[in-house]
């Protein structure tokens, strides 16, 4: 009996506002125009957190911990999978039930910064990301 939740289904849109959230998030400081556009980010609030949970769930489980075809059968994929699968459950259930909104997007965008920085360049990854999105 298959017991891992749906693959995460989000609009390229959504996907390029969460790359573009964690980034500014990740840059730490900024030019006026980038510390506006994080406040504009931060007035959405709950629905940024859930977005970030989603976003995030799709971030590990697609690009951040992705095992070559090769590899796939190997115990070591499937235990990264179950560690995934884990980690995106509780980090999509804490932005979703939180009601602490942008508080919570900002720590999951941490969260999600350190991943990507013990593996590769936090840039890097996003740039990928929206790539794949906007040309699906």
């Amino acid at each position: 009996m298959e017991t891992t939740s749906p693959k995460t289904q989000l609009a390229p849109e959504q996907i390029a506002r969460a790359a573009d959230y964690i980034e500014l998030v990740w840059q730490e400081q900024g030019t006026q125009e980038e510390r506006v556009r994080l406040e504009e980010f931060h007035a959405d609030g709950d629905e940024l957190a859930k977005l970030i949970g989603e976003f995030g769930a799709m971030l590990l489980r697609d690009h951040i911990t992705a095992v070559p075809d090769e590899h796939a059968d190997c115990e070591s994929a499937y235990v990264a999978g179950k560690l995934v699968t884990v980690a995106s459950r509780y980090l999509k259930r804490w932005c979703l039930a939180s009601g602490a909104g942008a508080h919570i997007a900002w720590i999951a965008a941490g969260f999600l910064i350190e991943c990507m920085q013990e593996v590769d360049t936090v840039h890097q990854y996003l740039a990928d990301i929206r790539r794949d999105a906007a040309f699906g």
